[in-house]
């Protein structure tokens, strides 16, 4: 399926019935990213996965970009997808566009926010290496050397991942964020989730975030790289699952 805004075409798949819940992807990364998401969610849920601009099968215009460029990409796409409210989980560059969303539009129903800060300040000097063909700056070193099978068939997803420029169009925006001095405006309900072996982006900077949120909570994964979502998918598919059965019905 498809949603333009401005003349940029925007990508996304729906699976499932049920409220939406919106998966907002990490820099450079396409949809495969959500593979061990989404299908969880989508018995009870309706899943909504789409490709940032610059990334995959949308269109990639020339960058830098702003998250309030790609929060409001996002809103194009929710209303495409006929979603009047949902839940937004968000990785990476994602998590901040779904804090941005949060505080620009009304459809935002509770934010899980995996993987992110508050503001760009607190991204390391590995966040740039998530652009490059190594997972080195995504994965821990134990999930690297005991996990090889699935390490090599990240590498044959990327295949449709962002380009260099597409990357770095969405990692400038990314840099340029920074709501950490609003966030007690911010007052739904909220999952901060984060690998506590990131490199990418701290996990200080996830404990910061969800102690700003007003219904925050934080949950940290021992030994777990920035793909949180890859390397402990049940627990964190489970602590999903749990807030948003909370928060439905």
């Amino acid at each position: 399926m498809e949603a333009t805004r401005d003349g940029t075409t925007l990508y996304y798949e729906t699976e499932g019935e049920g409220e939406t819940v919106a998966f907002v992807g990490e820099a450079g990364y396409g949809a495969w990213q959500w593979g061990w998401q989404h299908r969880a969610l989508a018995g009870p849920y309706r899943s909504v996965v789409a490709d940032l601009r610059g990334t995959g099968r949308s269109d990639a215009p020339d960058g830098p970009y702003s998250v309030s460029t790609l929060a409001a990409d996002l809103d194009a796409v929710l209303a495409d997808a006929n979603a009047d409210l949902a839940h937004l989980v968000g990785l990476g560059l994602g998590g901040a566009v779904a804090l941005e969303y949060a505080f620009r539009f009304g459809r935002a129903r509770s934010l899980t926010l995996v993987g992110t800060a508050a503001s760009g300040d607190r991204l390391t000097d590995a966040y740039a290496d998530l652009g490059t063909d190594g997972m080195e700056a995504a994965l821990s070193t134990g999930f690297l050397a005991e996990q090889p099978d699935v390490v090599d068939g990240i590498a044959e997803w990327r295949a449709g991942d962002a380009d260099p420029s597409g990357f770095a169009a969405q990692r400038v925006a990314f840099e340029g964020f920074d709501r950490s001095g609003e966030l007690y405006e911010c007052t739904l309900p909220s999952l901060v989730l984060h690998g506590e072996a990131d490199r990418a982006v701290p996990p200080e900077a996830g404990r910061e975030l969800a102690e700003g949120l007003p219904r925050g909570e934080f949950r940290g994964f021992e030994g777990a790289g920035h793909l949180v979502t890859v390397e402990r998918s049940r627990p964190v598919n489970d602590a999903l699952l749990a807030f948003l059965d909370a928060r439905t019905g």
